[in-house]
């Protein structure tokens, strides 16, 4: 497959970045794993207005129907910039009330995401725990083939990345049962790979750069350790593993706007390539930059610390090679 971005989509992409870099998303991050959402949601309408959530909202709710290209750029520059909550939980949401059939439940919330003005915590993968749901306007859990809405919530949990705050739903109302719900559940599955890949690359890069400009600075015996030839090897192994996952993660965003029948296990590949990808990239930011690489008070430990838990959300990577294989 040859791919290749349009003019459109690369200026997207760039002023997404742009917009991103003047943000100060450190303090963002910070802010949101204190419990303090309100400069997240701010960040979070901004969003909005470039279009983002759009991206996962049909036309007749106000975005700009299903655009899985233009989704996992947005969410490469997403990760690329540690953007905090529940991100890919919301356009999973929404990709999921889209599928049920329900255009009643779609009308209450679609347009809203694709405003900005709603933030969703979509549970419907393993585990009990749902992120953000502190920070969510409502959860949606997917047990079986019954989705329910929640909005209550016990004890939030930290996790390795103190962004990611996960707190178990409790009781809810029941929304829709059936096979529908089954269906639409995967597709949002398939969704939230997509997009989690999409942000590990992301983070990849940005921790590959800031490794680099580290190394070209950092000097032992009066040379820049960058110099040396072991240092240039972990780096080559990083960025090679990066390179390798971004057509994978192009190639499963054109599976799923085609609707293939492959779609599901070229998600499955890309999050595993990038997952893994951008895991490796936190372990060598971590060991060239040192006992700095360890200091919370460093921005470069934001997003160090997302590295593990993208790479295991919505699927380790053994349940995705599993994916790959079973076809």
């Amino acid at each position: 497959m040859r791919f290749l971005l349009t003019d459109e989509q690369r200026d997207f992409a760039r002023a997404l970045d742009g917009m991103l870099g003047a943000s100060g998303t450190p303090a963002v991050v910070r802010a949101w794993a204190a419990g303090e959402h309100k400069p997240g949601r701010a960040l979070w309408a901004r969003l909005a207005e470039a279009g983002v959530f759009g991206l996962a909202v049909p036309e007749r709710y106000g975005g700009a129907g299903l655009l899985p290209v233009e989704l996992a750029l947005s969410f490469t520059e997403l990760g690329r910039h540690a953007v905090p909550g529940p991100l890919v939980e919301t356009v999973a949401a929404a990709a999921f009330l889209e599928r049920l059939g329900s255009d009643t439940v779609a009308g209450e919330w679609l347009p809203r995401i694709a405003a900005g003005e709603a933030v969703l915590s979509l549970c419907a993968g393993a585990g009990p725990y749902a992120l953000d749901a502190d920070a969510a306007d409502a959860v949606l859990v997917v047990r079986g083939d019954t989705v329910c809405r929640t909005d209550t919530h016990g004890p939030v949990q930290t996790t390795l990345d103190p962004a990611r705050r996960v707190a178990r739903p409790l009781g809810g109302t029941v929304v829709a049962r059936g096979p529908a719900v089954t269906a639409a559940a995967a597709h949002a599955i398939e969704v939230a790979r997509l997009a989690t890949a999409a942000q590990s690359l992301g983070l990849g890069r940005a921790l590959l750069a800031a490794t680099v400009s580290y190394v070209k600075q950092r000097t032992q015996f009066r040379v820049p350790i960058g110099s040396f030839q072991a240092v240039k090897h972990r780096l080559a192994d990083t960025l090679i593993a990066l390179e390798f996952a971004q057509p994978l993660v192009h190639a499963a965003a054109l599976a799923v706007a085609a609707g293939a029948p492959s779609a599901g296990r070229e998600v499955a590949a890309a999050k595993v390539a990038a997952g893994e990808a951008g895991h490796g990239a936190a372990r060598t930011a971590l060991q060239l930059h040192g006992a700095l690489g360890y200091t919370e008070e460093l921005d470069l430990s934001l997003w160090i610390r997302k590295a593990r838990p993208l790479r295991d959300a919505w699927g380790t990577p053994a349940d995705c090679r599993a994916r790959v294989l079973t076809g």
